[in-house]
């Protein structure tokens, strides 16, 4: 999720006030072409839904001491820009998530992105897989309290706004898209066994299939995680989120949705190391 779960950007040229968005011939989604300012409202409906989300998630969970020690210090390490280290990535998992990073700043670092990863993907709109997930990210003391902050934030109106089923499920013909993609992290603290990362992403959002209400659209925004170092990992104990920074959007054209469906499907998703 996430959080997904969890934006908007808004771009133009000249001094116009006007965005341009090059479209294929014919409505890339199928069905009758829609007056842009019903699409503007449908999409502000869903970002709308998912910050609310992110803001209920983040209340539920605060509290937790952040990048404070048991003694009190709190020595903040100089930041540094995002670069190859030439690492290995962790080779464990848990849940199909990469677990079992070092006790280390790049450790946290890495940690944090992959949790954004597995916290805005699809899975997160099913229960038993969103259980599993917060089991393998989350740190064991807050697993309970963010499985019901989460079970009360994906509800089912929650699920018709991204376009899915009230169950949570996929309608037939279509390709739910629900994908986070890091792109850079920066440690803001540090103090032995707790450390903050921000983490800069990129998100895809939407439904991929003929005559789709809610095209997939792109988003970008900033994770802050807050982790201790428990059982051998580094775990989450809380987290927010926020917009941006969002790059001037380019003049691409857009992908009609078969080409987005077959994309989500043919190109896999990476483990992220410092």
């Amino acid at each position: 999720m996430s959080l997904g779960d969890e934006h908007g950007t808004s771009g133009g040229y000249a001094d116009t006030g006007q965005t341009r968005t090059r479209l294929p011939d014919g409505d890339p989604y199928g069905g009758a072409r829609r007056g842009g300012r019903s699409s503007s409202r449908s999409l502000v409906t869903v970002v709308g839904v998912v910050v609310l989300l992110i803001a209920a998630i983040a209340f539920a969970n605060r509290g937790g001491n952040g990048g404070s020690s048991a003694d009190g210090s709190n020595d903040k390490p100089a930041t540094s820009a995002t670069a190859a280290t030439g690492d290995s990535p962790v080779r464990s998992k848990t849940a199909g998530i990469p677990t079992g990073f070092p006790h280390t700043q790049q450790g946290a670092q890495s940690a944090a992105a992959n949790y954004a990863v597995a916290l805005g993907s699809a899975e997160m709109f099913n229960k038993a897989k969103r259980d599993a997930i917060l089991r393998a990210v989350i740190t064991p003391s807050r697993v309970s309290g963010f499985e019901t902050s989460l079970d009360q934030a994906y509800t089912p109106g929650f699920n018709k706004n991204v376009g899915l089923n009230e169950d949570g499920s996929t309608p037939q013909g279509y390709t739910f898209v629900s994908r986070t993609s890091p792109i850079g992290t920066r440690l803001t603290d540090s103090s032995g066994d707790a450390a903050t990362v921000e983490v800069w992403c990129s998100g895809l959002l939407g439904l991929a299939g003929d005559k789709s209400t809610n095209p997939v659209t792109n988003s970008w925004f900033t994770i802050t995680m807050h982790l201790e170092w428990t059982a051998e990992d580094w775990k989450i104990v809380e987290h927010s989120q926020k917009e941006g920074p969002a790059p001037v959007p380019g003049d691409d054209k857009a992908s009609s949705s078969d080409e987005i469906s077959k994309a989500v499907e043919e190109y896999g998703g990476f483990t992220y190391a410092r």
